[in-house]
């Protein structure tokens, strides 16, 4: 099913790995491409992980939550999202539908790859009428 329309602030909350998991979570989804170190997946109550949507073990360890190098990964980390442009809209979909709160291992709650993840995803728009075209020739 395909959806128009804008992501709700609301739709898409950060929280920590360590961090208790909540009903008011929603689906909670993984962006991190590595299991976060000392958590049970029992404890986590992940419902997806999008380790393909992660940022690459080349970026992640140039990075190295430097934040003098933060503007620079935004921009890079936004370049290898584009390349999986269908895990992105999948995840794009969910969030259209339901809560989700994107969970993520990182210390820095303010420069990390989900608080990225979050923002392109508030901001961009559904492209709903080229999607079903795409659809339409597929099958």
């Amino acid at each position: 099913m395909w959806m128009s329309g804008k992501i709700s602030e609301k739709n898409v909350k950060l929280k920590r790995a360590y961090e208790r998991p909540m009903d008011s979570d929603g689906k909670r989804v993984l962006v991190d491409r590595l299991w976060p170190r000392g958590v049970r997946k029992t404890d986590a109550a992940i419902d997806y992980w999008v380790k393909e949507l992660a940022p690459s073990t080349e970026l992640r360890r140039w990075f190295a939550h430097d934040p003098s190098r933060w503007e620079e990964f935004r921009r890079r980390y936004a370049a290898e999202i584009e390349a999986h442009r269908e895990e992105f809209d999948r995840l794009r979909d969910l969030a259209l539908k339901s809560p989700i709160t994107l969970v993520y291992a990182a210390r820095d709650e303010t420069h990390n790859d989900a608080v990225v993840l979050r923002e392109l995803l508030l901001a961009h728009r559904y492209n709903a009428p080229s999607r079903c075209k795409e659809r339409r020739r597929l099958t």
